[in-house]
């Protein structure tokens, strides 16, 4: 890998403060910068679609979404910690919010499995909690402790 020269550093540090100017922020270091820094990512991936539901990953913005949003998640962790909710808290909730039952989480197993899961006496495997995470558009980091 070439090292970066003096020209191409003052070039890049030119290019920089252009864009701090134009998205409003330069890092994500307090609240200001983080609402700006999520329009960002909000507008970029509203203008990333090249059809409803799916991303272009030949957006020319695509690749600052790999910039911007590690530093949301790292400036979220700091002043907008997420309590540790257990799995099948997590299932509890998912499943009253959109009034499923028992039986109707065939992605866990019959209705006395998914009743020992939301108790606490089992826990998902990976299959379910892939499943489930496709079923409910969640990260399966939320059902895995």
């Amino acid at each position: 890998m070439e090292a970066m020269s003096g020209a191409n550093l003052a070039q890049v540090t030119r290019h920089y403060g252009e864009f701090a100017r134009a998205a409003g922020f330069a890092a994500v270091r307090n609240e200001t910068d983080y609402d700006h820094a999520l329009a960002l990512v909000e507008a970029i991936l509203t203008a990333n679609r090249d059809s409803p539901g799916r991303e272009d990953p030949d957006h020319p913005l695509s690749g600052l979404l790999d910039l911007l949003v590690p530093a949301i998640q790292a400036y979220e962790a700091v002043h907008y910690p997420m309590p540790q909710v257990p799995p099948h808290e997590v299932l509890a909730y998912l499943m009253e919010t959109q009034g499923l039952t028992q039986s109707e989480l065939p992605e866990v197993g019959n209705q006395s499995v998914v009743s020992l899961v939301l108790a606490g006496k089992r826990r998902l495997n990976a299959r379910q909690v892939a499943a489930l995470a496709k079923r409910f558009k969640v990260s399966a980091d939320v059902f895995l402790a």
